[in-house]
C-alpha cells in the first residue's frame, strides 16, 4: 500500500483578494515565515508541521466559518501578543458562546477568533487537562 494520509503534512489553502496585503498580515501580524511562492501567485507560510497557502481568488471567496485554528499553550499570551501587533479579535455575547477578554470557554478548550486582512476567520485554541 502507498503512503497513508495520516502521515501527510497538510497545507491549508486560504482565499485572498490581495496577496501582498495578506502576505504582510501573515508575516508581520502573525509572525509566520514565508517559505515560497507558487507560479499562480500563491504565497506559502510555514506553520508547525504544516503550511498555509494564500491563494489569489476573487473577493467573496472567504467563508464565515473558521478556516483554521492554531493550537497554542498560552492563549492569553498569544492573544496579547497578536493584539499588540494590530490583530483585532472578535467578541461574542451569545447563548452558549461568550468571550471575556476575547477568550471563550468551551468545556476543556478555550478559544479566541479573529479575521485576517482578507476576511478569513482564524482561531487560536488551547486544550486544558
Amino acid at each position: 500500500m502507498g503512503a497513508m494520509l495520516t502521515d501527510s503534512t497538510i497545507t491549508t489553502m486560504l482565499p485572498v483578494t490581495d496577496t501582498e496585503r495578506a502576505g504582510h498580515f501573515y508575516a508581520d501580524a502573525l509572525g509566520l515565515k514565508q517559505t515560497g511562492k507558487g507560479e499562480d501567485g500563491t504565497l506559502y507560510f510555514a506553520a508547525g508541521a504544516g503550511a498555509i497557502g494564500l491563494r489569489p481568488m476573487p473577493a467573496g471567496a472567504q467563508s464565515e466559518h473558521t478556516a483554521l485554528s492554531f493550537e497554542v499553550s498560552d492563549l492569553e499570551g498569544e492573544v496579547s501578543a497578536l493584539a499588540g501587533r494590530g490583530v483585532r479579535f472578535q467578541d461574542f455575547e451569545l447563548e452558549g458562546l461568550k468571550t471575556v477578554h476575547h477568550i471563550a470557554e468551551l468545556g476543556n478548550e478555550r478559544a479566541a477568533w479573529f479575521n485576517d486582512s482578507e476576511g478569513n476567520v482564524l482561531c487560536l485554541h488551547e486544550v486544558r487537562g
